[in-house]
């Protein structure tokens, strides 16, 4: 294991780790504001019941979030030293924005609702916390446009032997960071939805706190429902840019080695990295891959061979990831009507509220998977045709990075599991009374 290796494995881990709690942060800070607005017009206490439950898992989830967040951008100046020299003019600007006038702005924010209960009017309160739910989303929008350049560059010079910000209208308007984030912003609300109706499910099953938890999960129903189908439809507009601008990816998606018309998928499939004739592929449908990539079941798809070696992504986890990640968006849709269907019977249906219960990890598993296509897929570069990530990394010894990440591992376990345990105590506890 080299330090090219090592880096890349600790940045996974933080990253990966980092995101669990993320997604629960963009999306349970909009459900808790829909809560409390609904608690400020009516002034049903059960609505204020569900905002201050849920709002105090968020703000567990929130905190723990923070601390792994912090210390994953410092890894861009100790393992990718040389990436951020070479590029820091515009990624370390897109960064500053977001905790400057992002992060900042929700942390403050989050303090006045906290310690604002009676000190501010209903409506006020509520307020607050929808600009939470902005401020939070808005942090989610830098972090996805300095991402979207590193998948797409744009508006950039090489000057003086680095990447130099020319368009930043063009690095902000970036069609990948804008599809990126309509395609990862609502699978965080899936993520929240799936979280909030699984508890409320758990909380029906034991024919407890029934009024709060009917309520809960019938909103987080709608919710997920709207961002599930939203998900799918974005999905197809993302994986047509993708074949217009990462073409090796698409066909690592589906391991597809030679460039073809009517390019298939597999129904079941496990592809070799180096030749599609030791792949297995079983239950072939002409066409669709084609489809998928340029709404035309005709067109051509280039091949993993049309591609150097040396730029080729890893095949096996972006194909297992991809149709993990779709089998999954697929499952969230069909789970989502079967619950419209049986919204007016829930205590009634104990094997559908076990079956939200169980479905809790679900989401966390298809954002993962989705991270992996999106990250995975872009190798071997870690700006997208610009700079390789062998030429990214920090001139530092094998065992210091060795050393902190077993740190990482050790630290990060301790905080998922503080974090992790918590919630779960509170989610079980159930709705304090008012």
């Amino acid at each position: 294991m080299d330090v090219l290796f090592l880096s890349r494995l600790q940045f996974a881990a933080a990253t990966m780790f980092h995101f669990l709690f993320v997604p629960l942060t963009l999306g349970l800070s909009v459900l808790v504001a829909i809560m409390e607005t609904k608690y400020a017009r009516t002034g049903d206490e059960t609505y204020l019941k569900m905002t201050k439950f849920w709002g105090k898992l968020f703000l567990i989830n929130f905190a723990v979030g923070v601390v792994t967040g912090i210390t994953l951008e410092f890894q861009f100046g100790t393992n990718w030293s040389r990436y951020s020299a070479y590029v820091g003019d515009i990624f370390g600007s897109l960064l500053a924005i977001e905790a400057t006038a992002a992060f900042f702005l929700e942390s403050t924010l989050i303090g006045v609702w906290v310690f604002g209960w009676k000190k501010l009017s209903r409506k006020a309160h509520a307020t607050v916390m929808w600009l939470v739910a902005g401020a939070g989303n808005l942090s989610a929008i830098w972090i996805l446009t300095a991402n979207g350049w590193m998948q797409q560059p744009v508006g950039y010079t090489i000057r003086n032997g680095r990447a130099e910000l020319t368009d930043f209208g063009a690095v902000v308007l970036n069609k990948f960071s804008v599809l990126q984030f309509f395609h990862v912003i609502p699978a965080a609300f899936i993520l929240s939805a799936f979280f909030v109706m699984g508890i409320s499910a758990y909380h029906l099953l034991k024919k407890q706190h029934v009024e709060f938890a009917t309520r809960s999960f019938k909103i987080g129903l709608v919710f997920g429902l709207v961002s599930s189908v939203f998900v799918v439809l974005e999905g197809d507009l993302h994986a047509r840019h993708v074949t217009e601008t990462q073409p090796a990816k698409l066909a690592a998606m589906e391991s597809l080695w030679e460039t073809t018309t009517q390019a298939p998928i597999h129904l079941i499939a496990l592809p070799d990295e180096e030749n599609e004739k030791n792949s297995i592929q079983i239950g072939s449908i002409p066409g669709v891959l084609s489809f998928l990539g340029h709404h035309d079941f005709n067109a051509e798809i280039k091949g993993l061979k049309e591609f150097p070696k040396d730029e080729r992504p890893p095949v096996l986890l972006t194909f297992i990831s991809f149709r993990g990640m779709v089998a999954l968006g697929t499952y969230f849709v069909l789970v989502m009507i079967i619950g419209v269907w049986r919204r007016n019977q829930l205590l009634e249906s104990p094997a559908y509220l076990k079956l939200m219960l169980y479905s809790i990890p679900l989401p966390y598993l298809a954002i993962q998977m989705g991270w992996l296509v999106a990250e995975v897929g872009r190798q071997p570069w870690i700006v997208y045709g610009v700079m390789k990530t062998t030429d990214a990394v920090s001139p530092i010894a094998t065992s210091q990075v060795a050393t902190t990440l077993v740190g990482f591992i050790l630290i990060y376990g301790l905080l998922g599991a503080v974090g992790f345990f918590l919630m779960f105590k509170n989610a079980r506890k159930g709705p304090e009374p008012v």
